[in-house]
């Protein structure tokens, strides 16, 4: 029974890094620009992110694997989960954990680099003409990659040597938890220096990115609503386009053979008529690609997804945004019962005991985890929310040094060196993740999950307690349980006990991860209410298509019409709209009939 648990927990945690592989295919390929896409590229950021998730969401396994040991009703351990096999579990948890945080590591450092200067490092013409062999290729990117490879080194030798202090002042520090988390051997320290090293500076990206892409997200699902669609745009303007070259042929034929040139007047017409030329070919263009007109099929495919899924944006914009809330009050509610309660503070990265304030999203999860794989099922969809809020900030801000924009992140117009920057701060994004979400959102469910254990005596001197005529006696595990039966029951998760070592012994690291999260609420707070009055303007194609679609807006502003347009765009047909053409055409008629007056 143990055995197919177990391996049932690691199918699970299997199907879900495939279902992460083809979340990451498909945020590369909407992204990246077809033109320049390149192979190297596009392997490289769908192994990276998937390798990221992959990480973050073996915390429920970790949990799972830990706690089926464990019967939360009785309190007691299953006879089947002698010290030994809990062992195994725990290091083949470890094994894995270790494995994935070192490939996240290599991938950030020096896989993602590298492939950054080899595409950079491509010279066309010198390829054709035979000039530029694989080999100086490779070179060139190594001679720049080698900085990134003397920085791992450095990073893994300042882990292995740097102190640590052994020697802690105060009761709590006597406590079992917290001296296993001080018992390492130099390799565990350096690669828990390195990663609290990176986790830190992801948490810096993730106050700005990831806070603001989490407030605006639910917002742009709310105020997504097309006001015309993509294929009658595109023949509205086609037609408008014919109506304005066939009055500038009129008007230069009215004058083919005067010697003086165009009245005055004409003149002015004229003119007006090649401006409104030049908007209509641009609208022109920005409507056929948002109709999908050369772009890949999975590009067409996602937009009419888009389309089908329109009229549900606005509930599922609704939904998100309460989700949002609850998680920010989670937060929230954790950071103050952590700076309150906390059983050494600053000393250990603010480590809490145990739950003293009521944590909504932390309860679902410790509820839900009773029945896997539903915890599990939660859990990755928090995840996805995270990670889709860090897509949308990084698409809304772009690529910037300082206040300076470096690149773009667009759908279908980013770069190869775009998409690979941003995939690194993905990495450290979720990294930072891999700190919040244990720590801060559900801290009682990432450390210990549903594990109870029973506080009461024995019968006799070896057996475990029985509180079967004793329920108030069963209580969640803690870190702060420092009695036999808590030892000999409660197991701690591994990515529990990963993180509270990196604060514990580099508590610079916990005090700065732990204090960031207030600015990542307050960076949440201030633009969530700033979108609610204002709608955030994604870049300058947007806005362009913003602009565009104002002007119809006018035309087209109905909610009938707008139900017309998400089916068009649904079909991929259009229907000119009455009078779009013969409403220029009139006016310049009009416009000649004064004239002759």
């Amino acid at each position: 029974m143990a055995l197919i648990q177990t391996s049932l927990i690691w199918v699970a945690y299997a199907v879900a890094v495939v279902l992460l592989m083809a979340i990451a295919a498909i945020f590369v390929y909407v992204y990246q620009a077809p033109r320049d896409r390149a192979a190297s590229v596009t392997t490289v950021c769908i192994f990276t992110l998937t390798a990221l998730l992959a990480t973050v969401m073996l915390l429920p396994v970790d949990v799972a694997l830990v706690s089926s040991t464990t019967s939360s009703k009785t309190g007691q351990r299953k006879d089947w989960a002698t010290q030994d096999r809990v062992d195994n579990i725990v290091y083949t948890l470890k094994v894995v954990y270790y494995f994935l945080y070192s490939l996240d590591a290599i991938l950030c450092l020096l896989v993602v680099p590298f492939t950054y200067f080899w595409y950079e490092e491509y010279d066309e013409g010198a390829a054709e003409e035979a000039n530029q062999t694989i080999g100086q290729r490779f070179w060139g990117a190594l001679k720049y990659t080698l900085a990134f490879i003397a920085l791992v080194v450095i990073l893994f030798l300042v882990g292995f040597f740097v102190p640590v202090a052994k020697d802690r002042k105060g009761g709590h520090f006597d406590l079992d938890y917290l001296r296993h988390l001080l018992s390492e051997n130099r390799g565990e320290r350096a690669l828990t220096f390195a990663l609290g090293l990176l986790i830190t500076i992801g948490i810096l990206i993730y106050i700005v990115y990831t806070a603001a892409g989490l407030a605006l997200l639910p917002v742009s699902f709310i105020k997504s609503a097309p006001s015309i669609s993509a294929p009658t745009l595109v023949a509205n303007t086609e037609s408008a386009l014919e109506t304005n070259r066939e009055r500038q042929r009129q008007l230069e034929g009215r004058n083919e053979g005067s010697e003086d040139g165009l009245a005055p007047k004409d003149r002015r017409e004229l003119d007006a008529l090649v401006r409104e030329e030049r908007t209509l070919v641009r609208r022109e263009r920005l409507a056929a690609e948002a109709s999908g007109e050369g772009k890949s099929w999975l590009m067409k495919t996602w937009m009419k997804i888009e389309a089908v899924f329109r009229p549900v944006k606005l509930l599922g914009g609704i939904f998100i945004m309460l989700i949002a809330v609850v998680i920010w009050i989670s937060m929230l509610v954790t950071g103050i019962d952590k700076g309150k309660n906390s059983i050494c503070k600053r000393h250990c990265g603010y480590i809490l005991g145990h739950i003293n304030i009521f944590n909504p999203i932390n309860w679902v999860l410790v509820k839900s985890a009773k029945v896997f794989p539903i915890d599990y099922i939660l859990f990755a969809l928090l995840v996805l929310l995270f990670f889709s809020g860090s897509v949308v900030g990084i698409a809304v801000l772009g690529i910037r040094f300082l206040w300076l924009q470096v690149f773009q992140i667009r759908k279908g117009h980013t770069s190869p060196q775009a998409l690979l920057l941003a995939t690194v701060m993905l990495t450290l994004i979720t990294l930072a993740l891999n700190y919040s979400i244990p720590m801060m959102v559900a801290p009682q469910y990432a450390t210990f999950g549903p594990q109870t254990y029973c506080n009461h005596q024995p019968k006799a001197p070896g057996e475990q307690p029985d509180c079967s005529n004793h329920t108030y006696h069963i209580i969640p595990c803690s870190e702060t349980a420092n009695s036999a039966a808590a030892k000999n029951v409660c197991t701690p998760s591994v990515v529990s006990t990963f993180l509270n070592r990196i604060t514990m012994n580099f508590n610079f690291f916990g005090v700065v991860d732990f204090w960031a999260q207030f600015a990542f609420l307050a960076v949440f707070l201030i633009v969530f209410i700033t979108s609610l009055v204002r709608t955030p303007k994604m870049d300058e194609y947007q806005l362009e298509q913003d602009a565009e679609e104002e002007e119809e807006e006018g035309l087209l502003a109905s909610t009938g019409r707008r139900f017309g347009a998400t089916w068009q765009d649904i079909t991929g047909r259009g229907s000119k709209t009455k009078g779009s053409g013969s409403r220029i055409a009139a006016e310049h008629s009009h416009d000649d009939q004064r004239d002759e007056d």
